[in-house]
């Protein structure tokens, strides 16, 4: 199953500057590739760091955690998902602007409306930040 970046905004709530997938797929193992290119002026880019621009550790996060979202885009309607945890979180490689993350991502376990996934993010084959991330589908107040 693959999704554009419009197809993905029917998933997920985020919107730009903070939706930060471009494309997904889900394989038949039920394990998401993701991707995004980092762009020349985002947000997060700008004063973190001047003349060497890096992007933030949370914001690889949020990009790792936005893939395991993916993962459960049948269950999102009607609720909005939001992080309970991230657990053995490493950084080996600075993501840098020009650079088109990809993302694998896989869910591991659910409890009630807690999921329990792990991911990595890469860059031309290079790890650069991976995690247990876990998150929680809570249902929209109106």
């Amino acid at each position: 199953m693959k999704f554009n970046k419009e197809e993905i905004k029917g998933i997920l709530p985020h919107r730009e500057p903070m939706l930060l997938i471009d494309e997904a797929e889900i394989d038949e193992s039920g394990i998401a590739h993701a991707r995004y290119t980092i762009k020349e002026d985002e947000f997060f880019t700008r004063g973190h760091f001047p003349g060497n621009p890096i992007v933030p550790g949370v914001i690889q996060c949020e990009i790792m955690a936005q893939s395991c979202a993916v993962l459960v885009k049948d269950e999102i309607p009607g609720n909005i998902t939001f992080y309970a945890g991230l657990n053995n979180v490493k950084f080996k490689t600075p993501v840098k602007p020009g650079d088109t993350c990809e993302i694998t991502a896989r869910c591991d376990s659910r409890r009630g409306n807690i999921y329990f996934c792990s991911a990595k993010l890469e860059v031309g084959g290079k790890l650069c930040c991976k995690a247990d991330l876990s998150f929680a589908l809570v249902p929209i107040e109106k």
